[in-house]
């Protein structure tokens, strides 16, 4: 998520593991720095003490929880996501900060259909598929 927010709407974001936060990052947290919490309910559930970690410091998190999710108190700004098998969970998790990226973009005015540096991507595709002769496999299967 923090990646795409980066590409689409050129703003910095991180991506912390919960268990991450207290080196460092924590001392940023404060009632005006945005905090975007992913809480589904998979094997890796544990990140209450981050959310206590982040409200001490009088930090407003949005929380990316499950539907019916009790333990998300109403105080706190919740996207709620369907809960499925922890292999799919992060599927289904990215796209809500794939639709903030897009509209943080929109709203700083980046033209989200013609993101910078576009042809580094494109002309290193174009390297690959010559190195691993992408293109002759193809040709030759179909």
């Amino acid at each position: 998520g923090a990646l795409k927010i980066k590409e689409v709407s050129y703003m910095h974001s991180e991506g912390i593991l919960a268990g991450e936060l207290k080196h460092g990052p924590l001392a940023l947290i404060d009632e005006n720095m945005p905090v975007i919490l992913i809480m589904t309910k998979d094997s890796l559930y544990p990140v209450q003490s981050a959310l206590q970690q982040v409200t001490a410091r009088k930090g407003k998190p949005i929380i990316i929880c499950n539907d019916g999710d009790e333990g998300i108190e109403v105080q706190y700004e919740a996207i709620r996501v369907p809960q499925t098998v922890d292999c799919l969970q992060g599927l289904l998790t990215i796209i809500p900060l794939q639709l903030l990226s897009y509209h943080l973009a929109v709203l700083n005015g980046v033209d989200v259909d013609f993101p910078r540096n576009l042809a580094k991507s494109v002309s290193l595709t174009n390297i690959c598929s010559n190195i691993f002769h992408i293109d002759n496999f193809m040709a030759n299967k179909y």
